[in-house]
């Protein structure tokens, strides 16, 4: 650990399809902007933890291998996604420190000396730190294990993210891929927002901005098209464990929001104290381009 460490917002990313690493869109430029906007007003994490809707377990396990590298855990798409690396430290040593907390908590948690990134990892690292000089420690977490479980999570890994770790959590605010290929083909990309996303993602809008995690945690049954948007949980469950690394009296704060095939939401999340800094950062980015 380092003396004086740095402090990060933890995030939620919504990676999208795998494409996204080669047709970068709105998202994927956000991704870009979010990186700087991170080196410039915070600085560089000593890791990355991040938390993968496609990287799955029965309990949560720790990838603390010294070394990893790109799996493309997906088929059908364009061949050169198979030639796209991300080779990327390891980080062992925080894994040691994740399972000290673990234990003090009485949380069961895992550990695998081996490495390896899913597509919710490296697409977003590659746009956000694309030299790879940051390194990262994947925690596989079990899809059976519901919001409040995986806010109480991160809840645990809280103190992490003031030691100079930037806690990601990938996977997508809407995810329903029977909308998407329900008819035999996708819509277009750039297709109009069918009704049910748009609510769905305004309703997440404005409880994270509330800081209403208890409604959010019940998002199934309270939010409008909940469970259409998201017919199993996995994709959004990142979300929960980011929230609750930002701690119970903060809001959230939206840092993009765009869309893909009528209803694949790409929108990205920060929490905790420092959320409203970073939302400015990004803000200011963007004036400063125009």
């Amino acid at each position: 650990m380092t003396k004086n460490p740095l402090s990060f917002p933890p995030l939620f990313i919504s990676h999208g399809s795998p494409m996204t690493a080669l047709e970068p869109r709105e998202a994927g430029h956000f991704m870009q902007r979010l990186g700087r906007a991170l080196d410039e007003s915070f600085g560089r994490p000593r890791a990355v933890l991040a938390l993968s809707a496609h990287s799955l377990s029965r309990s949560p396990v720790l990838l603390a291998g010294p070394q990893h590298h790109a799996v493309y855990d997906f088929g059908g798409f364009d061949p050169k996604l198979q030639t796209l690396r991300y080779d990327a430290a390891g980080a062992p040593e925080l894994a040691q420190e994740i399972m000290a907390l673990a234990a003090q908590a009485g949380q069961p948690m895992h550990q695998l000396m081996q490495g390896g990134l899913d597509h919710g990892i490296w697409t977003p690292l590659r746009y956000i730190y694309p030299e790879a000089d940051v390194p990262v420690l994947p925690l596989a977490f079990s899809p059976k294990q519901g919001p409040a479980e995986q806010y109480a999570l991160g809840e645990l890994l809280a103190p992490l993210a003031r030691q100079g770790v930037l806690i990601m959590g990938s996977g997508s605010l809407t995810h329903n891929l029977g909308l998407v290929f329900g008819q035999g083909r996708p819509p277009a990309i750039d297709a109009a927002e069918i009704p049910a996303s748009a609510q769905f993602r305004e309703w997440m809008r404005a409880r994270a901005a509330a800081g209403d995690w208890q409604s959010l945690q019940a998002y199934r049954s309270l939010a409008p098209h909940g469970a259409d948007m998201h017919p199993s949980d996995e994709h959004l469950l990142p979300f929960f464990i980011a929230a609750g690394a930002g701690g119970r009296s903060e809001p959230a704060e939206r840092l993009h929001a765009s869309l893909t095939f009528a209803s694949l939401a790409m929108d990205a999340y920060a929490f905790g104290p420092l959320a409203q800094r970073l939302s400015l950062a990004l803000q200011q980015a963007e004036e400063r381009a125009l």
